[in-house]
């Protein structure tokens, strides 16, 4: 036992300091971002909006997150990452302390879309910091431990803000998260100020590509957008057929969806750093995690025995912690040929897009079609995504193929001149 304690904590050795404490300020922005899970429970109870005015104003949140991770990834090749991450923090806390006070349809619809557009300007600058604090060694590890980071926010926001709550009522909540994105912003600059961090791996390049005219970081987004699409109904259409047809209970469904957290916390780490070691293509392993989700939503349409949804869990859970940290880091990699900001945020984009179609795509296809037909679509998309990946292995290789012969050529005619 205690050697494989020993060896899981070996697991996080050689992470720099400044990629820890990125891990907290990030742990600390998404535990305080406790607002959301409640945020249509609010719309609707508090301020009395319809079901319908409710889905507008979480396709405003969706457009928001898209136009800031956009903005985000402009602005951090303008004016650098620290200054990006700063201004995100303090003024998304400004922004859910005003929020509180918007009761019209109309204004919060504008409210949200203003708090999302600025909380995910830091996305993308967060991402680039965490390249320019890494070892290229250390980049997926890196990635890794940041996804932990934002695990364990979403797991203690909800519980915390359930207690808020419950003891004080909904506009608590915009005070602790506006507190808790505010204190995020004053750690930053103690801790990651750009006179005390220091940068292992920042890169500059002189003639950068543009993300818009690499070809195959688009074929990638297409995939990372059909990842997202399928992978988000485990967090939106999932929970209504585990109540709906399969008869769990809140408490059993709770208990299930942790089960992914829990999961992912204990073995993530040890996990990526054994396939790290393995030296496996980066887009071969997206292109695993993406099967093991299509193989989730299969697994739960082949028997109505109960235990069949944890294994279902278990598939979709294995297949995130392999694709999401070595898709992030194929992006932060690509992106060190071009503007690293523009690469992050179309990184980020690809799921922002997913977030906008996916719900209302899932509640009309389970209303019109049923549960049993939602999932099947469901894995023939994933495995269109893994078609997708496939194709982009193969033009990987023609372009290595291709720098290899260029290389060749210069080394010959410099052996020629010499």
């Amino acid at each position: 036992m205690k050697k494989l304690f020993n060896n899981y904590i070996n697991t996080f050795k050689g992470l720099s300091r400044e990629v820890w404490w990125l891990s907290l300020i990030t742990l600390i922005n998404r535990a305080g971002t406790m607002v959301i899970p409640f945020l249509s429970l609010y719309l609707n109870k508090s301020l009395g909006f319809s079901m319908p005015e409710v889905g507008i104003v979480m396709s405003f949140w969706g457009v928001g997150s898209l136009i800031g991770t956009w903005l985000g990834g402009k602005l951090t090749d303008v004016i650098g990452y620290y200054k990006v991450m700063f201004v995100s923090l303090f003024l998304t806390g400004v922004l859910f302390f005003s929020l509180q006070y918007i009761t019209s349809f109309y204004g919060f619809c504008f409210g949200i879309l203003l708090v999302m557009l600025a909380a995910d300007t830091f996305r993308p600058a967060m991402f680039v910091a965490l390249s320019a604090y890494s070892k290229p060694e250390n980049k997926t590890r890196s990635v890794t431990l940041i996804r932990l980071a934002i695990n364990l926010g979403f797991s203690a926001g909800p519980a915390i803000g359930g207690l808020i709550i419950t003891g004080i009522g909904y506009q608590s909540l915009f005070w602790v998260d506006g507190i808790t994105c505010v204190l995020a912003a004053i750690l930053l600059v103690q801790v990651l100020h750009p006179k005390k961090a220091k940068t292992l791996d920042e890169v500059k390049v002189e003639k950068p590509i543009s993300v818009y005219k690499d070809k195959l970081f688009w074929v990638f987004f297409v995939a990372m957008f059909i990842f997202g699409f399928t992978f988000m109904q485990y967090f939106s259409t999932m929970p209504l057929y585990y109540k709906d047809a399969r008869f769990l209970s809140e408490f059993e469904i709770g208990l299930l969806m942790g089960f992914n957290g829990f999961f992912i916390f204990v073995f993530e780490m040890p996990l990526i750093n054994w396939l790290e070691n393995k030296k496996k293509s980066k887009i071969k392993l997206v292109l695993i995690g993406l099967l093991l989700l299509s193989f989730s939503f299969i697994a739960i349409n082949t028997t109505s025995w109960v235990g069949i949804l944890v294994v279902g869990m278990l598939l979709m859970t294995i297949g995130e912690m392999v694709a999401f940290p070595f898709s992030n880091a194929f992006a932060i990699e690509r992106g060190k040929k071009g503007n690293q900001g523009q690469y992050m945020a179309m990184y980020a984009i690809s799921f922002s897009l997913a977030n906008i179609f996916c719900h209302n795509v899932g509640m009309l296809l389970i209303d019109e079609y049923g549960y049993a037909f939602t999932w099947s679509l469901m894995a023939i998309f994933a495995m269109l995504g893994v078609i997708v990946l496939f194709i982009l292995l193969l033009m990987l290789k023609k372009e290595k193929s291709a720098s290899n012969e260029v290389l060749q050529r210069l080394v010959n005619k410099k052996t020629v001149t010499s």
